[in-house]
C-alpha cells in the first residue's frame, strides 16, 4: 500500500485527501478556505513548473539572532508604534511595497530586487526554541533532533557535483545549531566561528610532513577496518565517509575560497570589517565556489533598552550588508541562481516598553527574500496598523521554509523516514508562499 501511495501523481494525492475527509470526516465538500483543502491545493501546485521553483542553486541565510524588530525595519508603521526613526520610501518600481523602516536606507534603493513576508507569526517568544522552529520547522524533542534547511537539501538533491567543499556552511556560528539532525553525519554543516580566521585545523600540525601525516592515517585506517567490519551500522558508514570527505577537504584547491585575504580590499570595505559583513562576503566566495547553504548569523537584535541607539548600530549594519551582498552578486552573475533569505526567531512588541526598548514579541513580524527567482518590490501579507496582530495572509515558520525548500527545488510534501521510524517532511507540513516568485 505505501509503495502505491508514493506512485501517485500530484493530482491523485490531492483527490486521495479529499476522498479520506470525506470518509472520515463526514464532509462531502470541504470550504475554500479550509487549510487542509488549501494545503492539498498547494501540494499540487508547488512542484516542477510552479513559478520559483529549483532556480536557487544556492541559498545564503541571514540569520537575525535576538528577536528582529519588524516596526523599525520591514514594516514600519505610523501612530503610537512608530519607532524612533520616520518610514522613507521604498524603490519598489511597479511592486507593492511601499516604504521600510528609517534605518533601511541602502535596502529602500534596491527594493525592487527583493520581496518580504510581513505575516510572520509564531507561538513561542523564547529565543532557543523559537530559534530552533525557524531553522527546522518543528518543536525541539529531547528524543530527536531535526534537521536544518542545508541537511534536507543535501537529502534530496544529493552532494554537489564536482564540488569537494561541504554542500552547506553556518558562519558565525554558535554551538547548538541543529545542523544535520538524524540525517548522517555527512550532512553536517562546517562551522566558521570567525570569517576573517576562514576554516581553522585543516593542515597536519606543525613539524608533520606530508610522508607522516599519511602514515598516520594509514594505521588509524588499519586499527578502524576491523571496527567497521564488525559495527556494520549506517552510523559507522557515515562517520567513516564524512571522514573520508574532511581528508578529502584537506588536500583540495578549493580551500582558497575560505581566505578572504584574495578580495580586493576596496571589496571587503563595502561589506564592512565586521563579522556579519565578512560573513557575508565569505557566503558570496563559498557559493561562487559551489556550497549549496550557507547561514550567516548576526545578533544584537535583542533590543530590551535604547532601540534608538541600538537600530543605529546593529540596523545600520545589517542594511548596508544586506544591499552590499545583493549588489555583489548581481555584479558576479550569481543574483538569479542565489536565493538570499533574511529570518529572525520572532518579532519586538508595538509598545516602547519603560527603559526606551521593545520586548519579545512571536505574534507578527517579518521575514524577507531576493534572488534566486524572488518577485521584487513585492510584500505578501501585512499586518494590522499598529504592528500587533497579523492582518492578512498568516505565515508560519513552517510555511516559510517550505517556502526555502520550493525555491530550492526539494518536494516540502515528501514524506521521510527517521531512524527511529518517525515521519517527517521539510518545514513540518508547511504551505509555500508561491507568491513571492516572479
Amino acid at each position: 500500500m505505501k509503495t502505491e501511495l508514493n506512485r501517485l501523481n500530484e493530482i491523485s494525492r490531492r483527490e486521495l485527501m479529499l476522498r479520506t475527509a470525506k470518509t472520515a470526516l463526514g464532509v462531502s465538500l470541504l470550504p475554500a478556505s479550509s487549510p487542509f483543502l488549501r494545503a492539498a491545493e498547494t501540494a499540487s501546485k508547488s512542484g516542477p513548473g510552479t513559478p520559483g521553483f529549483g532556480k536557487a542553486k544556492h541559498v545564503i541565510f541571514l540569520w537575525m539572532g535576538g528577536g528582529m524588530t519588524h516596526i523599525d525595519t520591514w514594516d514600519p508603521k505610523d501612530g503610537p508604534t512608530k519607532g524612533p526613526t520616520d518610514p522613507i520610501k521604498a524603490n519598489a518600481g511597479s511592486g507593492n511595497m511601499d516604504r521600510l523602516g528609517g534605518t533601511m536606507e541602502k535596502m529602500a534603493k534596491l527594493a525592487n530586487k527583493f520581496s518580504i513576508i510581513r505575516s510572520m507569526s509564531s507561538k513561542t517568544g523564547v529565543h532557543e526554541s523559537g530559534t530552533y522552529i525557524m531553522k527546522t520547522g518543528y518543536e525541539p524533542r529531547g528524543t530527536i533532533v531535526h534537521p536544518a534547511m542545508g541537511a534536507w537539501a543535501s537529502h534530496f538533491l544529493g552532494r554537489v557535483k564536482g564540488v569537494t567543499l561541504p554542500d552547506s556552511v553556518v558562519v558565525n556560528s554558535g554551538s547548538s545549531y541543529p545542523g544535520n539532525g538524524f540525517f548522517p553525519t555527512t550532512m553536517s554543516p562546517i562551522p566558521i566561528s570567525n570569517p576573517e580566521a576562514g576554516l581553522q585545523n585543516i593542515k597536519p600540525s606543525s613539524g608533520v610532513t606530508d610522508g607522516q601525516f599519511q602514515k598516520r592515517l594509514s594505521l588509524m585506517d588499519e586499527f578502524d577496518t576491523s571496527f567497521r567490519k564488525k559495527f556494520q551500522s549506517e552510523e559507522v558508514k557515515s562517520y567513516s565517509e564524512f571522514y573520508d570527505e574532511t581528508v578529502k577537504l584537506m588536500k583540495s584547491e578549493d580551500l582558497k575560497a575560505f581566505d578572504l585575504s584574495q578580495e580586493p580590499a576596496a571589496v571587503r570595505e563595502k561589506f564592512g570589517r565586521n563579522n556579519f559583513g565578512q560573513g557575508a562576503l565569505l557566503a558570496r566566495r563559498l557559493v561562487q565556489a559551489g556550497v549549496r547553504f550557507v547561514e550567516v548569523q548576526f545578533g544584537g537584535w535583542d533590543m530590551h533598552n535604547t532601540i534608538d541607539n541600538a537600530l543605529g548600530n546593529t540596523g545600520a549594519t545589517m542594511d548596508n550588508v544586506f544591499a552590499t551582498l545583493i549588489e555583489d552578486l548581481i555584479s558576479n552573475g550569481l543574483f538569479e541562481s542565489t536565493m538570499i533569505v533574511m529570518g529572525s526567531e520572532f518579532g519586538r512588541t508595538p509598545d516602547i516598553n519603560e527603559n526606551d526598548g521593545r520586548d519579545h514579541y512571536p505574534l507578527a513580524y517579518s521575514t524577507v527574500f531576493a534572488g534566486g527567482g524572488v518577485k521584487g518590490g513585492f510584500v505578501y501579507g501585512s499586518t494590522d496598523k499598529e504592528g500587533r496582530r497579523v492582518a492578512d495572509k498568516q505565515c508560519t515558520p513552517q510555511d516559510f521554509l517550505a517556502t526555502i525548500g520550493h525555491g530550492m527545488g526539494l518536494p516540502v510534501d515528501e514524506v521521510v523516514m527517521s531512524p527511529s521510524n518517525r515521519p517527517f517532511t521539510v518545514g513540518d507540513k508547511g504551505v509555500p508562499v508561491i507568491d513571492i516568485f516572479a
